[in-house]
C-alpha cells in the first residue's frame, strides 16, 4: 500500500490519495478479499473456491452445497468452507448470500482479528454502514437477514452483539463488491475488500477496479489470493491527488447518476460532471443535419417511445425471445435514426442489444454495422481508457472478424487491446485472449492485403471444416456497477 495514504476528504469522510506520481496502467494497489461468496443463483455454475465458471463441478460430500472445479480447489477452499459446511448441515438448509457472507466475515474476524494483514488500512468497525439512512423496506429486509443469521450462526462459535451483526450487514449492503468470473464478463458473487471501501466515487474517475483471478495454474496458490482486486490508474495522477473510482456507469444523465448514488450509497454526488451536467446535452441530443435539428416535441416523442420499447425489449430478453428482441430493436431504430443523435443514450442501448443478439443468432454482418455505430458513440461519451469502452470495442472487433470484415475488425481489436492493457493489465485472462486474437487477425490481415481471393477462399474452407456453434447467450453488457447492493 506504499502508493496511497489515508486522508480526510472534505464532505466525503475518509479517502485515499496518491503518495507518489502514478501513470496510466499503474497498479495503485491490489487487495485480496476479506471474504467472498457465490451469488444464490450461481451456486451450481461457479466454483466456490476460485470463482471460475465450469460445466461440471464436484459437490462437497458433506453439506452437498459447495461446488468445486476439482479436489485442488476443494482443498484450497476448505479452511474457509469448514465452518460454513458444519453450519449448513446443522441448520438444515442454505441461507441467502447476504447471510453467508456475513458469517464468512465474522468467522474470519474471530480467527484473525479485525485487521487480517499489515496492509489493511481500516477495520470493519470503522466503515460506514448507513443503517440509519436505510428506507423502511430495506430495514425490513435487514431485520429478516439478521433473524436468519442468528438461527444459522452455530452455538459453539463466538457470539456477537446484534448491533454489531447489523453493522456487518450494513457494510455489506453499501460496500459489497461484485466478484466476476475468470474472464471478467459476468458478476458471479460478492465480496468485501476493506481498503477498496476507502476509495471515494467520481463520475469521471482517475482509477478503475478489476478482479484478476490470474492463470488457472495459480489455483495452487493461497486461496484468498485468488479473489484479488487491482486498483489501476487510468491516466497520470499527481502526488497528493485523491484516487477515485466510479460506483455507477457513466452512461446515464447526471440526475440519474445522482439518484442512483443517493439511493444505493446514501450521498449526494458533487463531482464536476454532475455539478456542470457535462455531456448531458449530447446524451439526450437530436440529430443535426445541415444545421437543422428536430423540434423539441419530436425529440421528446421519440425519446419516450424509445424508453417504452427498451422496457419491452428487456422483457423479451428475459424470456429468451430473441426474434422478438430483434423485431422491436429494428422498429425502434427506424424511428430513432432520423431524430436522435448518434450519442443519444437510448439509441446506443438499442444498438448494443441488437448487435449482441444478432451476433448470437449469427447474423454477423448486420451485427457488425450496429456494433461499429455503438462504439463510435461510446468513444464520444466515455473516458478514453474506460473499461466498458474497451470491452465494447473488443466485442465489436470480434463481431467484425466473424463477418469477414478483417480490416475494421483488426483495427478495433487493436484499440480494445490498448485500452485493456491499461484497465486490466497484461496478465488478466481477457487481455491474454485479446492478445491472441490480435496476433491472429494481424496474420489474417497480411494475407488479405496480399491476395483477397486467396484469403476469402481459405476462410470459407476453414469455416466449412468446423461445426457450426452458437455464440454465448446474450447477457447484460459487462459489469457496469462495481459495488453491489442487495
Amino acid at each position: 500500500m506504499e502508493n496511497v495514504r489515508v486522508f480526510d476528504s472534505p464532505g466525503k469522510g475518509r479517502g485515499l490519495r496518491a503518495a507518489k506520481e502514478l501513470w496510466a496502467g499503474d497498479v495503485v494497489f491490489s487487495e485480496p478479499s476479506l471474504a467472498a461468496v457465490v451469488f444464490d443463483n450461481m451456486v451450481e455454475h461457479v466454483c466456490h473456491s476460485c470463482f471460475r465458471r465450469q460445466q461440471k463441478l464436484q459437490r462437497c460430500g458433506q453439506c452437498k452445497f459447495a461446488q468445486y472445479c476439482d479436489r485442488t480447489c476443494q482443498r484450497a477452499g476448505w479452511s474457509e468452507h469448514k465452518q460454513e459446511c458444519a453450519a449448513i448441515k446443522a441448520y438444515g438448509k442454505v441461507p441467502n448470500e447476504n447471510v453467508r457472507l456475513a458469517a464468512q466475515i465474522l468467522w474470519r474476524i474471530d480467527k484473525e482479528g479485525e485487521v487480517v494483514s499489515d496492509l489493511q488500512l481500516t477495520t470493519l468497525e470503522d466503515l460506514e454502514d448507513h443503517v440509519s439512512d436505510m428506507p423502511e423496506d430495506d430495514l425490513k429486509e435487514l431485520k429478516v437477514d439478521i433473524h436468519n443469521f442468528l438461527d444459522y450462526w452455530p452455538r459453539n462459535s463466538k457470539q456477537h452483539r446484534v448491533d454489531y451483526i447489523s453493522h456487518i450487514f450494513g457494510v455489506i449492503n453499501c460496500n459489497g463488491f461484485m466478484v466476476s468470473d475468470q474472464r471478467g464478463l459476468q458478476a458471479v458473487g460478492v465480496g468485501l475488500f476493506p481498503n477498496l471501501c476507502l476509495v471515494n466515487h467520481d463520475c469521471w474517475p482517475n482509477c478503475t477496479v478489476i478482479l484478476n483471478h490470474g492463470n488457472q495454474s495459480a489455483v495452487n496458490t493461497l486461496f484468498h489470493s485468488q479473489r484479488r482486486i487491482e486498483l489501476r490508474a487510468l491516466g497520470k495522477i499527481a502526488e497528493g491527488e485523491e484516487v477515485t473510482v466510479a460506483y455507477v456507469d457513466f452512461l446515464n444523465l447526471s440526475t440519474e447518476r445522482q439518484r442512483l448514488l443517493k439511493q444505493q450509497y446514501f450521498f449526494d454526488c458533487t463531482c464536476d460532471h454532475c455539478t456542470n451536467h457535462v455531456k448531458d446535452d449530447i446524451m439526450m441530443g437530436g440529430l443535426e443535419t445541415e444545421g437543422n435539428k428536430p423540434s423539441e416535441e419530436l425529440l421528446k416523442e421519440v425519446t419516450d417511445y424509445s424508453l417504452q420499447t427498451l422496457e419491452q425489449i428487456e422483457k423479451a430478453r428475459l424470456d429468451a425471445n430473441y426474434k422478438e428482441v430483434v423485431k422491436l430493436c429494428r422498429e425502434c431504430l427506424k424511428r430513432q435514426e432520423p431524430v436522435l443523435a448518434e450519442t443519444h443514450l437510448y439509441l446506443l442501448r438499442i444498438l448494443s442489444v441488437l448487435s449482441e443478439v444478432l451476433s448470437y443468432l449469427q447474423f454477423f454482418e448486420e451485427a457488425a454495422g450496429h456494433a461499429r455505430r455503438m462504439v463510435d458513440g461510446y468513444m464520444k461519451l466515455y473516458h478514453p481508457n474506460n473499461a466498458q469502452l474497451g470491452m465494447a470495442t473488443m466485442r465489436a472487433g470480434v463481431t467484425h472478424w466473424h463477418a469477414g470484415l478483417i480490416e475494421v475488425g483488426h483495427g478495433m481489436i487493436c484499440k480494445a487491446y490498448a485500452i485493456l492493457m491499461i484497465t486490466h493489465g497484461a496478465t488478466h485472462p481477457i487481455t491474454k485472449d485479446l492478445e491472441a486474437m490480435r496476433m491472429q487477425t494481424e496474420m489474417e490481415l497480411r494475407m488479405f492485403q496480399q491476395n483477397e481471393y486467396v484469403y476469402y477462399s481459405m476462410r470459407e474452407a476453414a469455416l466449412k471444416n468446423q461445426p457450426m456453434s452458437m455464440m454465448a447467450e446474450p447477457v447484460a453488457e459487462g459489469i457496469k456497477s462495481l459495488f453491489r447492493k442487495k
